[in-house]
């Protein structure tokens, strides 16, 4: 678990990335910060201000790279989520950003697929489905903002992945679960604080 400390350094971070690559600047030389080494997932995702709508959400699934490393792929990234048109200058003052660090997924193993239902937890897991070459995720939060049950989640993290939303039924479909820690600024460039999200 990050502080809230290191959690401010993570969305700072992130937004230091993300504008410098939209006004094509120059990155500066990095400092490795603190805290940030370890190997993490991270998820960063952009909203607009004061409305609140989604403007682009990519991550690193996998703890595949040290956080400050995964931190920086994302906001990269999100500038330019294929879902929406590039990420402009103009929009930098208009946005907040907020930054998941994930665990790493863990494979739920089950005798039925509807065992599925009680083994994961709204407001705690989020999702992977898998299958073949297709993969779809889903962060905890979005169940939550959703008021999605388990089965719903379970549904929607399937078409995610491009299948059919009762995919998750199939054996040759894995569920993977995992649980984030949301950082957020309150306004733009603002404070940042803890999200905590509580299903049930």
């Amino acid at each position: 678990m990050l502080s809230t400390d290191q959690g401010t350094q993570v969305v700072n971070y992130a937004r230091q990335i993300l504008t410098t690559y939209t006004k094509k600047e120059p990155f500066p030389k990095e400092i490795k910060i603190e805290g940030l080494q370890k190997k993490q997932g991270v998820f960063v995702t952009l909203h607009t201000f004061p409305s609140l709508q989604l403007r682009g959400c990519i991550g690193i699934p996998e703890p595949v790279m040290v956080l400050q490393q995964a931190i920086k792929e994302a906001a990269i990234s999100v500038t330019h989520d294929p879902r929406f048109l590039p990420l402009s200058v103009e929009e930098l003052p208009g946005i907040v950003v907020e930054a998941t660090i994930l665990t790493p997924p863990e494979l739920l193993s089950v005798m039925h697929p509807q065992e599925y239902l009680n083994s994961i937890s709204i407001g705690t897991h989020g999702l992977i489905v898998e299958q073949g070459f297709r993969k779809g995720l889903l962060l905890p939060q979005v169940a939550v903002e959703e008021t999605w049950d388990v089965e719903t989640f379970l549904c929607h993290t399937c078409m995610k992945a491009g299948l059919p939303a009762d995919a998750w039924y199939e054996v040759s479909t894995r569920i993977y679960t995992f649980t984030g820690q949301i950082f957020y600024e309150k306004t733009p460039k603002g404070r940042v604080m803890e999200k905590k999200i509580n299903g049930s």
